[in-house]
Formats: C-alpha cells, sequence, structure tokens
C-alpha cells in the first residue's frame, strides 16, 4: 500500500480526473499498475505535453496556459540552467508531436531526466533503469535508442542564444555587399533590402550566413540615398525557453517554447548621386530648302547608372550647346570629332529644364545654300555651374552622323549656246550647255557627284524672223527634235545632234524637271528649271537657200549687139529687204549682182573652177534680193553690149545675210552664156530634145528618147552615151568616160529615137548625152552633161518593208468586195498577211471589236515577197462605209505591219441596189385581147428600163475597177499636149 501510493506520488500514476484535466497521449504504461510514461493532451490548447516534476501529482485539474518562459526551477529547487532550458527546448520541438509511443515515452523521460534530475534518479537506480520498467518488453530497446538519439542531438545542436547579423557595405555608388551570419544555422528567416536588389532582382531572400552581391536601386531623381538591409530570422525549437503548462498543486507540464524571431539592422553610409547626361538627336526634316530653318530634334537621356537629379521636385537644369557644321559637298564621314577646319553655319544653346525627354532647337540657324548641314551637341560639365557636381562628366555627340545631317538640296541649271549661229536645211545641229548649281556646292553622294537630266527641245520658231526672247513657249512653236544630256557635276556637256529641216530660226529651250530624275536622287535637288525661249545665243538661223535660174535670151549675140537675160529669183523669205536687225541678228541685204564675164577664147574655160577676181568683166547689174523675175538689158540703164567677139557668162551672186544663204550661179551654166562670134557661121537648122528615164530602182533598165525636128541631111545618125552613175553632178570640164554608148541609130526625120535600155549596179545619178551626127560623122547636134531632162536619178532598192492598199472603192450591196495590199521591200520568209473589215458607226474612222464585220485571222494568206495580195471576196449585208485594215506577222506571231483605220485608199462604200421601173401591168385575159401598137410600145419601153438598168450597173462597176473611157483618155492627152 505504501508502495502503490509512493508511484502515484512520485511516477506520474494517473487516476481518473476530471473532464477538464489533462488527458493521456501516446505513451506506454498503466495507470493502475506500474504507471505511464509518455504524452498528456492539454485541454487548453490541445497540444501535447509532457510531465515536468517526476515527484508532483498527476495533473488531474483544469490546466492553464501555455507560458513561455526564459527561467525555470525544478521540482526539488534547482535553477534550470538556459543549457537546459534550450535542450528540453530542442527535444521537445523536434520529437514531442509525435503519435509513436515508442518516441514520445523517450521524450518524457528525457524531460524528467532534465527538469527533474533528482526526483528522475533517485530509485537507487539510473532513471532510465527505472522508468524504462514502464515500456513492454519488446519496445523497451527501440525507446532506449530513441532516448540516446535526442541526448545526442540536443547536446549537438541546441541553441542558447540564436542571432543574427547582418552589414552593407557598398564598393561604388550602386554595387556592394550584404554580409549574413546566421548561428545556429538552422535558422530559417529572410533579409528585406530597402533601396537596393539583390543581383536576380529581389529585394528579399532567405538566406544562410555568407557574403551576397547587391545592387543599389535608390529612388530616380534623388541626389543622394543609402542601402539598409533588415533580417528577421526564427526556428522552432531553438532559444532557451520553453511552454509552462500549470495545474495548481499537480504536475507541471512542457512544451517547446513558442518560436521568437531574432532580428538585425544595418544601413550604408549616404552615398552621393550623379548622372550622365546624353544627347541623340535626329533632324526635324532631311531635306531643307534655302531660306528655311534648321531645326534639330534633341532625345535627351542619361546612360549607364543614374537617373537624373531632382532637387525640390524639378530636374537639375543643364545647357546643351549645339553646333551646325556645313555646307559640304556630301555627307561627312562620321567621326568622334569635327575635322580641323570645318565650316560653321552657327551654334545654338538649348536649356534642358524638363531633365530627359524630347526638345528642339530653335531654328535661329537657315539654309543659306546647298549641302550636306551636320550637328554637334555637347554638354560641358564645366559650364553648368553648381549643378555640374550632379553630372558624372561632360558629353560630346559625335560629328557626321546620318540622322543628324540635312541637306540643303542644290539647284542644276544650264547657260546653253548653239553650237550653230547659221546653218542650212537639213543640218544636224548640236547645242553646247554649261551646267553649274546656282545656290552652292553640288551635292554627291559615295563621293560621286549627282547625275542631273536636262531636257532639251529644239522648236521651230514660226514665221521668218528671229524668236523674241521670254518665259515660256508660244504656243505656235513647233518642236523638231528632243534630247537629253545627263550632267555628272558642273562642267560643259555637248546634246546630241537635232536635225533642223526648215529654213527659219530654231531656238533651243533647256529644262531641268525633277520628275524626269531618277527616285533616288530627286530629293537632292531643289525644284524644276527652264530657261527662256528666243534667247539668242541657244538660237540658229536656218537660211534659206536661194535659187536664181536665168536664161539668155539668144546664145549668139553679134558684136555691138545686145543680150538680154531673164533672170527669176526664189527662196528668198517673203519679207526678205524689210528685216533691218535687232542687235544680234544682221540686217537684210538687199542686193544680187549679176556680173557678165568675157569674152573667153572658148568656151572649155568657163567651169567651177574658173577664178572670178581674175576673168574679164563686161558689166555689173544688180536687182533686189527678193522673189520675183528680173529682166536685164532691156533698158538703156542695164544695157549689155558686148564689144568683142568670144564667150561670155552672166554669174549672179547674193553675198548672203543673217536669213539667207550666200549663193553664186555657176560660170559653166550654159543657160547663161552667150557667144559673140566672128562672122556669122552657118549652121544646120536642126534641134534635139531629150528625155531620159526620170527615176529607177538598181538593175532596173533605164534609157533616153531624142525628140528630132528641123531639116535632117540624109544619113544622119543618133548616139547616146550615159555616164555614171555618180554621187553628184560632174563638173563640165571633166574627163569622163561613159559606161553605156548605144549603136548608131538612123534618123530619118523629125521624131523620136530610143536609145536602146540599160542598167546599174549601184545607186546615184547618171547623166545621158546625145549627138547628132551629119553623115560624114559631123557634130550636128550634142547635149550636154546635166542638161534638162537628161538624168536618171537611180534609187536603191528599198529593203524595208511598205505595204500600201487598195480596196474596191465602191460596191452594191449584194456585190463582192475586197482589199488589195502591196507588199514592198525585204519579205522575212514565212510572212502571213490578215485583212479585217471595220463598220463606220460615226463620224469618226474608228475600228473597234464591236464595228468588226471580217476577219481572215483564221484564213491567213502566205507572204512570198513584195507583190499583191488579195482578200478574199467580201459581200456586205448592209449599206454603209467600211474600213479595211491589213495586218503582216512574221513567223513567230510578231505584228510587222498594221494598217491605219480609215487610210486613203482603204475605204468601200456600200451603196444600196438601183430600184428596178416596174414593168407593164399585165393585161387581163378578155376578149380584146392585145393590139400591135400596145405591143410595141410595151416593148420600147421595156428595152428602155433594161438599157437604163444596165448603164447603171456598168457606171458602177468601171468606177470600182478604174475604168477609164476612151474619150476621157484622149481628153486627157487633149489636154496634156495643150498644157
Amino acid at each position: 500500500m505504501l508502495a502503490a501510493t509512493a508511484v502515484l506520488v512520485t511516477g506520474g500514476i494517473i487516476a481518473a480526473g476530471p473532464a477538464s484535466a489533462a488527458s493521456l497521449g501516446p505513451g506506454y504504461g498503466d495507470l493502475n499498475t506500474t504507471g505511464t510514461v509518455g504524452a498528456f493532451i492539454a485541454e487548453s490548447d490541445g497540444r501535447q505535453v509532457y510531465c515536468m516534476d517526476a515527484g508532483a501529482p498527476a495533473p488531474w485539474n483544469m490546466t492553464t496556459g501555455p507560458t513561455t518562459v526564459t527561467e525555470l526551477v525544478s521540482h526539488t529547487g534547482q535553477q534550470l540552467s538556459s543549457t537546459t532550458l534550450a535542450k528540453l527546448n530542442y527535444v521537445l520541438s523536434k520529437w514531442g508531436d509525435s503519435t509513436n509511443p515508442d518516441i514520445t515515452a523517450a521524450v518524457q523521460m528525457y524531460v524528467w531526466a532534465e527538469a527533474d534530475p533528482v526526483t528522475y534518479n533517485s530509485h537507487g537506480m539510473s532513471g532510465d533503469s527505472w522508468y524504462i520498467g514502464r515500456v513492454p518488453v519488446a519496445n523497451r530497446a527501440t525507446v532506449l535508442g530513441n532516448l540516446a538519439t535526442m541526448r545526442a542531438e540536443a547536446n549537438a545542436n541546441h541553441a542558447v542564444n540564436p542571432s543574427v547579423d547582418v552589414a552593407v557595405t557598398m564598393a561604388d555608388q550602386y554595387n556592394g555587399t550584404l554580409t549574413v551570419t546566421v548561428s545556429p544555422t538552422v535558422l530559417n528567416g529572410n533579409v528585406v533590402l530597402t533601396d537596393a536588389t539583390f543581383t536576380d532582382g529581389t529585394t528579399s531572400k532567405a538566406l544562410t550566413t555568407g557574403t551576397y552581391p547587391i545592387v543599389g536601386k535608390p529612388t530616380p531623381g534623388v541626389p543622394e540615398y543609402r542601402v539598409s538591409a533588415s533580417a528577421s530570422y526564427s526556428a522552432a525549437g531553438l532559444g532557451a525557453r520553453v511552454n509552462l503548462y500549470e495545474t495548481p498543486g499537480q504536475q507541471r507540464l512542457l512544451a517547446n517554447g513558442t518560436p521568437a524571431a531574432v532580428t538585425a539592422t544595418a544601413q550604408s553610409p549616404w552615398i552621393a548621386l550623379d548622372f550622365q547626361p546624353v544627347i541623340g538627336t535626329q533632324v526635324a526634316s532631311k531635306y531643307v530648302a534655302e531660306g528655311d530653318s534648321f531645326v534639330d530634334l534633341l532625345t535627351v537621356s542619361t546612360v549607364g547608372t543614374g537617373h537624373w537629379i531632382v532637387i525640390d521636385g524639378h530636374p537639375v537644369e543643364l545647357t546643351a550647346n549645339g553646333t551646325l557644321y556645313g555646307p559640304f559637298d556630301e555627307q561627312p564621314v562620321e567621326a568622334e570629332t569635327a575635322p580641323d577646319g570645318a565650316p560653321v553655319v552657327g551654334t545654338e544653346t538649348l536649356l534642358l529644364n524638363q531633365g530627359p525627354g524630347e526638345y528642339a532647337s530653335s531654328g535661329s540657324l537657315t539654309a543659306g545654300e546647298s549641302g550636306f548641314y551636320t550637328w554637334v551637341w555637347g554638354i560641358d560639365q564645366a559650364a553648368q555651374g553648381e549643378n555640374g557636381k550632379y553630372i558624372r562628366g561632360s558629353f560630346t555627340d559625335w560629328f557626321g552622323r546620318v540622322a543628324e545631317t540635312h541637306v540643303s538640296p542644290f539647284q542644276p541649271e544650264a547657260v546653253s549656246q548653239t553650237d550653230a549661229r547659221l546653218a542650212l536645211p537639213g543640218d544636224a545641229v548640236t547645242d553646247t550647255i554649261t551646267v553649274s548649281s546656282t545656290n552652292g556646292v553640288w551635292l554627291r553622294i559615295d563621293g560621286e557627284p549627282i547625275p542631273v537630266i536636262f531636257d532639251g527641245i529644239a522648236y521651230q520658231v514660226p514665221g521668218t524672223l528671229p524668236p523674241l526672247e521670254q518665259a515660256g513657249v508660244p504656243s505656235d512653236a513647233t518642236p523638231i527634235g528632243h534630247v537629253q544630256v545627263t550632267a555628272t557635276g558642273p562642267g560643259t556637256y555637248t546634246s546630241p545632234p537635232v536635225a533642223h529641216p526648215n529654213a527659219g530660226f530654231v531656238t533651243w529651250v533647256w529644262e531641268m524637271r525633277l520628275a524626269s530624275q531618277p527616285d533616288e536622287y530627286r530629293d537632292y535637288i531643289a525644284e524644276d528649271w527652264a530657261d527662256n525661249y528666243g534667247i539668242p545665243l541657244e538660237s540658229t538661223s536656218v537660211r534659206w537657200p536661194v535659187s536664181v535660174t536665168s536664161e539668155v535670151r539668144e546664145y549668139n549675140v553679134h558684136p555691138n549687139g545686145r543680150a538680154f537675160d531673164t533672170i527669176q529669183v526664189a527662196g528668198f523669205p517673203d519679207n526678205h529687204g524689210d528685216f533691218t536687225g535687232d542687235g544680234y541678228w544682221g540686217g537684210d541685204l538687199d542686193l544680187i549682182t549679176h556680173t557678165v564675164y568675157g569674152p573667153f577664147a572658148t568656151d572649155t574655160v568657163l567651169t567651177d573652177d574658173l577664178i572670178l577676181d581674175e576673168a574679164p568683166t563686161l558689166t555689173a547689174l544688180t536687182t533686189p534680193a527678193r522673189n520675183g523675175i528680173y529682166k536685164l538689158g532691156y533698158t538703156d540703164a542695164d544695157q549689155i553690149r558686148p564689144t568683142q567677139p568670144g564667150y561670155y557668162v552672166i554669174v549672179s551672186d547674193f553675198a548672203g545675210d543673217d536669213r539667207v544663204q550666200p549663193f553664186r550661179s555657176s560660170p559653166a551654166d550654159i543657160l547663161e552664156r552667150f557667144y559673140v562670134p566672128q562672122p556669122p557661121a552657118p549652121s544646120v537648122e536642126v534641134s534635139v530634145t531629150t528625155k531620159a528615164t526620170p527615176e529607177a530602182f538598181v538593175s532596173e533598165p533605164i534609157s533616153d528618147t531624142a525628140i528630132v525636128a528641123g531639116d535632117l541631111p540624109e544619113g544622119a545618125y543618133l548616139v547616146f552615151r550615159a555616164y555614171g552613175p555618180y554621187p553628184e553632178q560632174p563638173a563640165i570640164n571633166e574627163e569622163l568616160e561613159p559606161f553605156f554608148i548605144s549603136e548608131e541609130i538612123p534618123v530619118e526625120g523629125p521624131g523620136e529615137y530610143e536609145s536602146g535600155t540599160t542598167t546599174v549596179d549601184a545607186a546615184g545619178l547618171v547623166f545621158w548625152v546625145e549627138t547628132l551626127h551629119g553623115p560624114d560623122g559631123e557634130v550636128l547636134a550634142e547635149g550636154f552633161i546635166g542638161a534638162p531632162g537628161e538624168t536618171t536619178l537611180v534609187h536603191e532598192r528599198p529593203t524595208d518593208l511598205r505595204v500600201t492598199t487598195r480596196a474596191v472603192p465602191e460596191a452594191t450591196l449584194g456585190d463582192p468586195a475586197h482589199d488589195v495590199a502591196i507588199v514592198e521591200g525585204t519579205v522575212p520568209e514565212g510572212t502571213v498577211l490578215a485583212f479585217q473589215a471595220y463598220l463606220q458607226t460615226g463620224s469618226k474612222a474608228e475600228c473597234e471589236a464591236d464595228t468588226l464585220v471580217f476577219d481572215t485571222h483564221d484564213q491567213l494568206i502566205t507572204v512570198t515577197g513584195p507583190g499583191e495580195y488579195t482578200s478574199a471576196e467580201l459581200v456586205f449585208d448592209r449599206a454603209g462605209t467600211y474600213f479595211w485594215v491589213e495586218t503582216l506577222y512574221s513567223p513567230d506571231g510578231e505584228q510587222l505591219h498594221r494598217g491605219e483605220c480609215g487610210a486613203e485608199g482603204e475605204t468601200t462604200k456600200v451603196v444600196e441596189k438601183p430600184v428596178t421601173p416596174p414593168g407593164p401591168p399585165s393585161l387581163a385575159v378578155t376578149g380584146a385581147g392585145w393590139t400591135w401598137a400596145g405591143i410595141i410600145t410595151a416593148l420600147v419601153l421595156l428595152a428602155t428600163g433594161a438599157t437604163l438598168w444596165f448603164g447603171r450597173r456598168l457606171a458602177l462597176y468601171r468606177e470600182r475597177t478604174g475604168y477609164v473611157r476612151d474619150e476621157d483618155l484622149v481628153a486627157d492627152l487633149d489636154d496634156l499636149t495643150k498644157g
């Protein structure tokens, strides 16, 4: 009984208690016998708790707590050390909440052994040996093993005073380290940074003992800052602290102490901040016209670490200086600094009072001439006054950046001068232009001058007088040629030639149009330009060619007789003689001189080589230099009276002026000769005129015809000679060899005599000379080289493909019609021909798909060479006008030729059929019948109607086929002979 009582009092044998008392938790033992060893459940918060006082009554009454305590006295009066409390805290924290009785039994034995060691070991043996008896034999080794583990870990890991320490060290304005010391290492917690981050960008991190890099993150704009670090760590079971549950007068209960945080803070010294301003620019407009402002757009920002400092809510003010360099003839090479001697347009100062952002220069600098202009902006630290301390250093932009460069376009212009002040019709004339930029340098790209295209147009000036200089081209000026010159920089250029076909004045107008320039160069050129129309130096006088034809009235003039000449002048402008000059162009020379040279002993000296200045002169007469017919020698004032025998020739001479070519007739002109014989020589009264083939192609037959008149001696004969071909008429005294000599052709009386045919194998002029001989061979009459009607012009055979057409001009509705294509020139093998016909539907000739009525493209005609090709017959189904169009195609389908809609000879007019008069009415069969008079009358009427109808049809047919009546032909011949 005494022993049992002792156990209940000192060993925690628990009798049934009130419902509000602690209850048993997991463990071993028997309440009625050995007692228990294990956990209780505190009724106040439901946690597992363990008896502290081994010799105190069981806690069956109301339990209070928990209370966290850092000092504790044992049941027997000993002050528990901080180390003991730390070990208890560690074991209770790690294993106190286990539901395994092998563990909770070991926890209870550990608590009794540490918190009440005297009572625990008061049973004449170690407390371990005593209390293990409450554990089933099979579990005792496990419980004791767990107890040993708890003691070893508690000795190694308990912490009486857990701690954390932090330190902030900054190497520069933004980079530093955080040093953390955690004891023991099992403490858990975070370090929080203020105005800084870890390298991964976070501001809070769970750290163990060590040194960690940090980056300062001050509030943007502050002039200084400091980095702060605060640490807060905690861990269950650390520290000399336990939670105490009390039951008045009964056993005290323990659980691990409520975790308490350990903290630390650190702060760096104040860190002064600065920033590095930079300027990036983009010109407001790349291309700036002359006189416009240069405006640069600045993007101001900071580079590297640091933000723009803000003082009293306002960004620190800085000043930026901009220098505009230029002009340069091309984009400057980008460089760190401007080259020595670089031209400067001016400078601008810009107040940067808004901090980072966009700014614009004032535009006080303007474009005065063409060129490339580039900005360089800088911020000088020394020039910022007190605010200079906030910036890290000065800043200077690079020179020559493309984005910071303006282009002021250049204005190319040209001054031109025609290369021929005077010209002849048909001359090809060039113009020389001197090209420059009139507003500054000629711009370059990649070292090469920008090419500029100039368009030149030569205009035929209306009328016959020089043009008046004016801006713009008159509406009646006719362009005769357009050329282009590409100027590859300033300089002098010669245009391609332009043929000046007609007499009169031609003037050039040059222009430079932006629309004509390549896209990549257009923006570099200022604006369109054109010079004036009618500038004298840009004008050419295509001088009028004068023709003076004349013929003396008689070839033979007796000594002291009078010679007469008729001069026909043509080719002068109608107002020649009226123009007195305008300061650049000289006035008209209104005088033609007609000089009679002679006498000459022989006419063989009358050639183009005759030196007139040394020739004998009979007299000189003058006429106005105007068109008209003038008679010389008919008045006493201008009489031509030769006194010496010999040969004379009249030479007409016009010196020429600025509008008309000079002219001198040939001394070899036989029509301007007359002869004064010694005594008149007898002559045969015969005359011979000729008419040679006027024109032919190479290899075609040519011939001459002599028309002989007069009294011919018996036995006379003709011989024809042909000379050439020559590119021009040879001189009269030139020794020539004929390539053709005819047979002696007997002349039996007046009439026409043929030379016979010949051919030549080259183009040119063929000259015929006929000689009429008497029976003894004497020359009765002889032609000369270049005599009228005695020249054949031989052409090269055409090689260009040409097509002309001849459609049936008119057809009666219902009758067939066709078109004929006449093909000339070289025809490629495999060429084919198609015909189409279109109905006219309006007032104009239009050939559209909706008016097409006939098409032979599905039945093409093969063209084998030059010749005539006829379309298939077409019967039109309605009256009207139809246009034919012929088309030639090459073997590969390329269109070689297509006729013009409504071309001459390509129209067929289709008319309605003529109305046939009705026949006599049929007579009713009656008893009276026909009379002879009625029958004859009817037959006459029928015959007359048929004749009229047939005549109309015949006339239409003849008109379509080009039929000519004999009487019409005779009438034409009569008119011709009369003419």
